[in-house]
């Protein structure tokens, strides 16, 4: 299977700080082979990074059936799938001109950025970007991913099987929502999670599902938090983190304990030393990051986040991405 081309400079996109900082929870790098391996859209890629392009493969896909049925015709899978990847890395953006002014307004940003170049925020969808974040609660990068792909096995659509590895798509609100999901879920060992997941898909299926997730992106920012923070289990820094990754609200901005020591340290001193991110104090980091970088905040914050972890990182060992674990619902 021969290796597709994307043109993508090196500057624009960095799949290491992209994919492995803190985003998705469905990407695995192969240091021996320098590619990653993932799934999203009920796909599963192979990325592998060049100076001035993007190479791809896709190993399987469950839209492939789909798209032939519905055009009755040899469709063009290079088009289709590239402009699956063009959309979930917001290739559109010119992110350079955004470090540039990032950069005239903050010196931290302009040194962080020397580095960590091209991290892009992820166009995520919705109902996995929702109940990812469900799992990440309280919890550490490994254990997130391991519960990510217990949902996906038990509940959604094998995709391919290869090199004895089996792949399958994120489920459906619908098969979430089920009465019996929840018992099942606290088998598996999610614990309070488990109720979390079953009550929150059984509000969005009430509330008319991708409708409803439509909804969300097309409210102001502010409105679509609290409209998200209806649900069983959805905190704001939750509500921030779907906000940002999957409903096109860029502001958005999560705020744990690791942005708070970010933010204390470097940009409000008088919030040095506190125990607790109260809810005064997470509405003033936030506020304060939005008036500095404007209406992409939360993008410019997570490149500051991605390099404040970098000393931290072992990028080819998920299990030792111990700082991730800071992420959680505050």
């Amino acid at each position: 299977m021969s290796w597709n081309k994307l043109l993508c400079n090196l500057r624009e996109l960095q799949l290491s700080g992209t994919l492995n900082g803190g985003q998705s929870f469905r990407w695995e790098y192969n240091k021996e082979m320098d590619e990653w391996t993932g799934v999203f859209s009920k796909t599963v890629w192979k990325l592998r990074q060049r100076e001035e392009f993007l190479q791809y493969k896709v190993i399987g896909s469950l839209l492939q059936s789909i798209v032939q049925k519905k055009n009755d015709v040899e469709f063009d899978n290079n088009g289709v799938f590239e402009g699956l990847l063009k959309k979930y890395f917001r290739l559109d953006f010119n992110l350079s001109d955004y470090y540039t002014k990032w950069s005239e307004k903050d010196d931290l940003f302009k040194a962080a950025c020397k580095q960590f170049y091209g991290i892009r925020m992820l166009a995520q969808e919705p109902v996995e970007n929702l109940f990812s974040f469900i799992c990440s609660q309280n919890n550490h990068i490994s254990r997130i991913s391991s519960m990510v792909e217990k949902l996906c096995k038990h509940y959604g659509e094998e995709i391919c099987e290869q090199d004895g590895v089996t792949y399958y798509s994120f489920p459906d609100v619908e098969k979430l929502s089920t009465p019996k999901v929840e018992s099942e879920l606290r088998q598996l060992g999610f614990g309070y999670r488990a109720k979390f997941i079953q009550k929150s898909a059984a509000q969005i299926l009430e509330w008319e599902g991708e409708k409803w997730f439509a909804g969300l992106q097309d409210m102001k920012y502010k409105e679509a938090r609290l409209e998200l923070m209806k649900l069983c289990g959805i905190g704001p820094k939750v509500a921030d983190c779907i906000c940002l990754m999957s409903l096109n609200h860029l502001e958005a901005l999560p705020v744990d304990t690791h942005v708070y020591q970010i933010a204390a340290q470097n940009y409000l001193p008088h919030l040095r030393g506190k125990k607790n991110v109260t809810e005064k104090m997470y509405s003033e980091i936030g506020d304060h990051f939005r008036s500095l970088y404007g209406d992409y905040a939360g993008w410019a914050h997570t490149v500051l986040f991605c390099a404040d972890l970098k000393k931290f990182q072992q990028t080819t060992d998920s299990e030792d991405i111990k700082p991730k674990k800071r992420r959680k619902k505050t």
